[in-house]
């Protein structure tokens, strides 16, 4: 705590994320924003910031649980789907992309049945905000989408139309074309408003700034051909960006993630780059996210399991999965997309299944 004596501190959760927090007033390290106080994070930049009472606990400390080695249940529980193959409300069709808001409301890519539908928490089905008149390349259509991402406070969606080759933005069901002629897989958003698109046919991550779409963005990782050298991808799909610009690429049939760092010429490899198999240092990766530790967590497709990979470790864990393809609560059959609740839950999109997975952090 800044200004504190014999250097006194908070016990709070880490995975707050930095761009959420407010840096304290320069001229005195004091905090303008209600129920919080100044704090040198050590997980964000030099300044000090404001962090909020409310998620400080006296409980949690000493004993919190390290972060490096968070366990989940391995039996999962159903949040949305798992009624079959489908086109009813209760029901999906080979979802693909998923989004967690901070209300554990529940957006999927719900791709063979061209449409975005939002599960809302403990809901028993879900309600379409995009697509869902057929597949076509009509402005209210879809095709194939493989990812969205969502922003609440603008009741907006930005969504991969895969299929139509096309990035495009739904508000309050009025639709725009932002991107056009893309092969686009992955989507992610950075804390200062900048888009990034995978093209899985060209092998490469574009960048637009927010509102900048008549150019073409500019390439931030591949853009090389399709290749296995370090500057190059085979099939480009999801990707992540961390709070340093850093992108995340799942290389599908390279068979490895791999890391561009801000304005890199080619990048490195962080998990798997040992073929296609199922041994611990091995994957077929799909989904990727990265924790503020700077794990990789990856939806390794063909093993039909969730691994957690470290930067420079050799071999990644098992963490959810890895009991054979199937459809029991301890198996997946070809994950795709993956994310975290604020409770750090985590949920698969379980794709030939037709369901969305929730396996729950064990406290």
């Amino acid at each position: 705590m800044i200004g504190a004596n014999n250097d006194a501190g908070i016990c709070g959760f880490r995975w707050l994320a930095c761009s959420r927090l407010v840096l304290c007033n320069s001229s005195d390290n004091s905090c303008s924003q209600p129920n919080t106080t100044c704090v040198q994070h050590p997980e964000c930049n030099d300044l000090p910031v404001c962090y909020p009472f409310t998620m400080t606990d006296q409980s949690i400390c000493p004993p919190m649980k390290n972060e490096s080695n968070l366990k989940w249940k391995q039996n999962a529980i159903t949040v949305a789907g798992g009624n079959g193959e489908g086109q009813q409300l209760n029901q999906l069709d080979r979802p693909f992309g998923i989004f967690i808001d901070k209300n554990k409301n529940i957006f999927i890519a719900d791709n063979s049945n061209h449409r975005i539908v939002e599960w809302k928490y403990n809901a028993k089905e879900g309600q379409i905000i995009a697509g869902g008149n057929g597949q076509g390349n009509q402005m209210n259509q879809l095709k194939y989408p493989t990812e969205m991402i969502v922003d609440q406070q603008n009741h907006s969606i930005i969504i991969a139309d895969n299929g139509n080759r096309r990035v495009i933005q739904w508000v309050n069901q009025t639709q725009q074309i932002l991107i056009h002629n893309i092969d686009c897989y992955g989507l992610a958003m950075d804390k200062h408003g900048f888009l990034y698109v995978s093209d899985w046919i060209k092998g490469e991550v574009r960048q637009w700034k927010m509102g900048e779409y008549n150019n073409e963005g500019i390439v931030v990782a591949g853009g090389n051909g399709i290749g296995s050298q370090l500057n190059q991808f085979n099939t480009s799909t999801f990707i992540f960006v961390d709070e340093e610009q850093s992108v995340y690429v799942s290389d599908s049939n390279n068979n490895r993630v791999m890391k561009w760092r801000k304005d890199a010429k080619e990048g490195t490899v962080v998990a798997g780059g040992n073929g296609h198999g199922e041994n611990l240092n091995q994957l077929y990766p799909l989904g990727v996210i990265v924790d503020d530790l700077g794990q990789i967590y990856v939806a390794d497709f063909g093993n039909h399991r969730i691994m957690r990979w470290c930067e420079g470790k050799e071999e990644g864990e098992i963490i959810v999965g890895g009991n054979g393809l199937g459809d029991q609560s301890n198996q997946l059959y070809n994950p795709h997309g993956l994310s975290f609740d604020d409770e750090r839950n985590l949920y698969v999109v379980d794709v030939p299944n037709s369901r969305i997975q929730k396996f729950e952090l064990i406290l």
